[in-house]
């Protein structure tokens, strides 16, 4: 429904229309951003306008449903997978509305008592380990990325033993409870992560130059864990980077809805921000503040309509409207 309360010379719908967006399993990050982008742009359009959010997977089936039509916009992460997947050509067609950043990295995780130093040294403990982390099962951007890596480190996963699960809690619990010798995952700044220590002595492994350069050749860089970011964790860690969420569309997506929705992106920013602000600014799954220049740094072209919002909202800071740009 239209909010009366909304400035009359705000961008809005001219006809009303049925918009679907998709974000993930229901009850996580990419869901709350596109509940905040529905009510923003139900709140400007005409009365019979349908928005529904559907449920997904934030993997390569967000982009499955953009291809099928049977979404208009999702929500993807890490920009890195969307980084490589562009480079590949496998996103032809598709555009980005911008970035919601997010501090986020694939780190291993292992019992403090195995003799490794390294992913590439699990090899040569001498036992069959398991594996905790997510299935690469052709959509799911974890596993895809954990099983390249430990590949790329060398080893044989056939030597080794695997428990899945789509999300993250369920393989830190098992590895917490000792069900797995060895954890691969993200969503590091979330009291998950934090508790690791307090539960099982643990060693952060460093996936080494070999798995860091295979990924930079396909566009998909490295970034540091700071010493202290992760209870245990001495010194810095450079491992693979996992953040940030990215807006996706068609490259055919209508120019009036793209301009609204980039334009409530930056404009009611701080209707995501408030859903985090209870968090400290680096341990929280939504990075705020939010910053409209970082926003529109998108790994693939921005829909044209966007990269006008983008840059219409930054000309009236300049010219000394209400900051909105910073």
């Amino acid at each position: 429904m239209p909010d009366s309360a909304h400035a009359a010379d705000e961008p809005r719908l001219s006809e009303s229309t049925t918009l679907y967006f998709r974000g993930d399993w229901g009850q996580a990050n990419m869901h709350r951003i596109c509940g905040w982008l529905a009510q923003e742009v139900g709140d400007r359009s005409p009365d019979d306008t349908e928005i529904a959010v559907w449920s997904g997977r934030g993997g390569l089936d967000e982009v499955k449903a953009l291809r099928d039509r049977r979404a208009h916009v999702s929500v993807i992460t890490p920009a890195a997978a969307v980084s490589r997947l562009h480079r590949s050509g496998a996103l032809d067609g598709l555009r980005a509305l911008g970035v919601i950043g997010h501090h986020d990295r694939l780190v291993v995780a292992a019992d403090a008592q195995l003799p490794a130093t390294s992913v590439a040294e699990l090899a040569t403990t001498g036992q069959r380990l398991t594996i905790a982390t997510s299935p690469d099962d052709g959509v799911n951007l974890i596993g895809f990325a954990a099983h390249k890596a430990l590949r790329a480190a060398g080893l044989d996963l056939a030597a080794f033993d695997f428990k899945y699960d789509e999300r993250p809690f369920p393989p830190i619990t098992w590895f917490t409870e000792g069900e797995a010798d060895v954890l691969v995952h993200e969503a590091i700044m979330t009291p998950h992560w934090q508790r690791l220590e307090s539960k099982r002595p643990v060693k952060y492994l460093p996936w080494g130059d070999a798995v860091l350069d295979a990924f930079a050749a396909e566009g998909w860089p490295s970034a540091t864990v700071e010493a202290g970011y992760l209870p245990g964790l001495a010194e810095d860690l450079m491992t693979l980077d996992f953040a940030d969420f990215v807006i996706l569309c068609r490259e055919d997506l209508d120019d009036e809805i793209a301009y609204l929705i980039t334009w409530c992106m930056i404009k009611t920013r701080r209707a995501l921000e408030a859903q985090y602000s209870h968090l400290p600014p680096d341990h929280t799954p939504v990075t705020y503040p939010i910053v409209p220049s970082d926003m529109s740094r998108t790994p693939l072209p921005l829909h044209p309509a966007a990269e006008r919002a983008y840059r219409d909202l930054k000309s009236a800071d300049v010219a000394g409207g209400a900051p909105i740009w910073s």
